[in-house]
């Protein structure tokens, strides 16, 4: 439940959550500590996915429509996730896409806290709901996403390479 982590806004309008030793926030600059935590965790998420650049990572962290949330454990990043918001004719919407944890930290509530303070963001900014999407051998986080809300939807989803 999202009543169990401490959700306030901090001083630059970014959202900070805390969950016992977890700590979510999003990210405001793109640093070598970012930029090196993301060549670390994406590759664990997507094999195929080339490392960022500085500029992409700029892109991501820079855009109106873009968060991208970064969790701590003991001051290491171990997690992060993208929230994209957007305005369709029939509401302000938000998507959640790339959540990663390290291996070495899951288990210990790092998804759980990502999702919540990107669920808390994407209701403060005004989306009408958070969408996801999850591969089935992923069994945990669909899990997670289950245990903390989320419902399957019965809708096709399709994909056009460009």
């Amino acid at each position: 439940m999202l009543s169990d982590f401490l959700v306030r806004p901090n001083n630059t309008d970014t959202l900070i959550v805390m969950a016992d030793a977890v700590h979510v926030e999003i990210a405001s600059q793109v640093t070598e500590e970012l930029l090196v935590a993301c060549h670390r965790l994406v590759p664990q998420l997507s094999s195929s996915a080339k490392p960022l650049t500085t500029d992409e990572l700029s892109e991501i962290v820079d855009s109106d429509s873009t968060l991208m949330f970064v969790a701590r454990l003991e001051n290491n990043i171990v997690g992060l996730l993208t929230l994209v918001l957007f305005r369709i004719p029939t509401a302000m919407r938000a998507w959640i896409e790339d959540v990663v944890v390290d291996s070495s930290a899951r288990g210990h509530g790092v998804g759980e806290a990502l999702n919540h303070a990107a669920i808390a963001e994407a209701k403060r900014r005004g989306a009408k709901t958070v969408d996801l999407t999850s591969r089935p051998s992923r069994e945990a986080a669909n899990r997670l996403y289950k245990r903390i809300g989320f419902v399957a939807r019965d809708t096709t989803v399709y994909r056009f390479e460009t």
